[in-house]
């Protein structure tokens, strides 16, 4: 049986694991990363993930430092104000809206948005160059033995790797997490998001605007034009078979609809891809890290798709685990000093934004009269107290016990 010796093993091809071997490359760390499947780095092939993601400014000094933000700087929006629309019934009828603007915290922006395909693309671009980090796409985890200075992992393909840390960044489902006997709650809420571009007459002027009524918000969030035209990609959450009603809808009422929906905010709304379906739960592991094994992104916490957490948060995570990674050195790498400060970081962290988030999506897509009288005041509430207002945008936009 071949066996391959290296200091870190990721498992996760996705924008998670790719910016790991990234990071722990730049790191000066000997990395290798495992995927059933190559990602898909074109807008239009198959398969190509349609989201977009508002990386926050933690996300971009990350980016910054490990040779990435270059590739991908040219194709990105920044977003300097968040418009929030509360609206009922339908045709949806605005009853106020706030505008949140980055300039109250001294900023230009609270980050930029890019389309996850585009960070793909140039994910694999710039690791491309990296000596010490080797992709193995068309292979996949399979089984571990974790020992006191080391862990052996078998792979899909026969070959085993034996290496000082394993990180599971392989999704909501992770084998890892599993392997290693880390537990997790799931919370399924019936919605799931449709996520596609569209074009729009008017300017977004870098704002992004979060549309509010039953079923879960309509968001949509700047991006670059598109043959001439302003363009947004939409994230719009629903209870499931609407969702599912939404996604097959010939094209032309279709757009009337998310026009309707989108309160023609930005004038009619066209379509300018496919429509690609994505489950809504919330998901937390019991624990981080387990002998030899860290887990993070999707493989540790899932979030619904509201105030740009999912993947800032993961992120946050990889943040950590190199910080921790680099305290412990060559020596300490992988061992149970440096997973227990990890897990202890970030834990509270953790579970307060999938807390915060849950409570959130629970309470905004709620069709009773009274939660959504509950939603308009607390928009208000958050927005008309400066003080208040500016927290809870830190808090939006940063994380505890992580460094850029």
């Amino acid at each position: 049986m071949a066996r391959t010796r290296t200091e870190i093993l990721i498992a996760g091809g996705g924008i998670a694991g790719l910016t790991a071997a990234l990071t722990f490359g730049r790191a000066g760390f000997r990395t290798v990363l495992v995927s059933p499947e190559p990602p898909v780095t074109e807008g239009a092939a198959d398969r190509s993930d349609l989201r977009s993601t508002a990386f926050l400014r933690l996300a971009i000094s990350l980016f910054e430092r490990i040779g990435l933000w270059d590739d991908l700087a040219t194709t990105a929006t920044p977003l300097n104000m968040l418009r929030v629309v509360d609206t009922v019934g339908w045709p949806p009828a605005i009853r106020d809206s706030r505008e949140f603007d980055a300039a109250d915290l001294g900023q230009q922006s609270f980050g930029w948005n890019l389309m996850n395909w585009r960070v793909l693309q140039g994910l694999i671009r710039v690791l491309g160059g990296m000596e010490n980090v080797e992709l193995r796409f068309g292979t996949r985890f399979s089984a571990m033995v974790a020992r006191d200075n080391e862990v052996i992992v078998r792979l899909s393909d026969g070959d085993s790797v034996v290496a000082k840390l394993l990180i599971g960044a392989d999704g909501r489902g992770s084998a890892v997490r599993e392997a290693a006997g880390i537990g997790v709650r799931t919370t399924h809420y019936g919605q799931k998001t449709l996520a596609f571009v569209v074009s729009h007459p008017k300017s977004h002027n870098n704002v992004s605007t979060e549309i509010y009524n039953e079923g879960g918000p309509f968001t949509l969030v700047p991006l670059p034009d598109v043959d001439g035209h302003p363009a947004s990609a939409v994230v719009w959450m629903n209870p499931g078979s609407h969702a599912q009603e939404l996604a097959t809808m010939p094209a032309v009422e279709f757009e009337a609809r998310m026009s309707e929906r989108s309160c023609y905010m930005l004038g009619p709304l066209h379509l300018r891809s496919e429509r690609r379906l994505w489950p809504i739960i919330s998901q937390r592991a019991e624990r981080l890290s387990a002998r030899r094994v860290a887990i993070m992104a999707e493989a540790a916490h899932v979030i619904p798709p509201i105030g740009a957490q999912g993947l800032n948060t993961s992120l946050n995570d990889l943040i950590l685990l190199r910080d921790e990674a680099l305290k412990a050195g060559r020596d300490g790498l992988g061992g149970a000093a440096m997973l227990a400060a990890y897990d202890r970081c970030r834990s509270t962290d953790i579970r307060r934004r999938v807390a915060a988030i849950d409570l959130f999506n629970r309470v905004t897509r709620s069709p009773d009269p009274r939660m959504q009288m509950l939603r308009l005041t607390g928009m208000k509430t958050i927005h008309d107290i400066a003080g208040l207002r500016r927290a809870v945008m830190r808090a939006g936009m940063g994380a505890a016990g992580v460094s850029s």
